[in-house]
């Protein structure tokens, strides 16, 4: 079992080091994961697809600090989610309302606990933090989480029809599964219309494709070459199956 984090905080900035000396102090010896901390900034509803698209691949019991949290210090309020064995705690503005809506099995709790010193501005480090490191330990006080019916904000089970990240080859992960996609089906992006290829080496070296990449996302890429970069596409592009 490990702790966590997914964040839009930035790698090369103090914050992520911060939250780690409270995960240190509350919760010692629990493994911490950076899962990603260069998520685009504020882009909440493309990171709740990211986010319930990767956190199966962690064992079941994991605790997820969750943080693209643009309405930091607003009225906003702060929760914990139990969904099929993971765990999640974050702001309740809709990033882990995606996986939540997926489960089989779902609970939520508002978080009731206020630390004695909370920054208007850094509720992942003072708030966010230590709840995970109690739930990661097993020691929640008591009050520390009171039971919500659901969550305010909730992006529902479906996909998401636009891009939802661009790695740093350039490849442009989108919101839909590719479970159910048949492989003769184009993909409509910027004007385009892309056709399926297995894997990179399968496609010409200039020419977009669609694939299915290892989270099992429909994504977009070019046999080395930057596909974002070819097609002018960023988080938030629409993408379509073509009619």
């Amino acid at each position: 079992m490990a702790i966590v984090l997914f964040t839009d905080f930035g790698a090369q900035d103090p914050y992520v080091g911060q939250v780690k000396a409270v995960l240190e102090r509350d919760a010692p010896g629990t493994p911490v994961i950076d899962l990603l901390h260069d998520f685009p900034a504020y882009a909440v509803k493309p990171a709740a697809h990211l986010l319930a698209a990767l956190a199966p691949q962690f064992v079941q019991g994991s605790v997820f600090v969750a943080v693209v949290d643009p309405g930091v210090g607003s009225a906003r309020a702060a929760v914990a989610v139990q969904a099929d064995g993971y765990r999640f705690v974050g702001p309740d503005n809709g990033l882990i309302s995606v996986f939540a809506a997926r489960a089989r099995d779902a609970r939520a709790w508002r978080i009731a606990w206020t630390p004695d010193i909370l920054s208007a501005s850094f509720h992942g480090r003072d708030l966010f933090a230590p709840v995970a490191a109690r739930l990661a330990t097993g020691r929640t006080p008591e009050g520390w989480l009171v039971p919500l019916q659901a969550l305010s904000v909730d992006f529902g089970a479906g996909d998401l029809g636009e891009v939802i990240y661009v790695d740093h080859y350039g490849n442009a992960m989108t919101g839909l599964r590719a479970i159910d996609a048949p492989r003769e089906a184009e993909l409509v992006v910027a004007g385009r219309r892309l056709r399926y290829q297995r894997v990179f080496s399968d496609a010409h070296e200039g020419v977009p494709f669609w694939y299915e990449n290892s989270q099992g996302l429909v994504e977009i890429a070019m046999n080395r070459a930057s596909a974002a970069r070819a097609l002018g596409v960023d988080v938030g592009t629409p993408v379509a199956w073509a009619a």
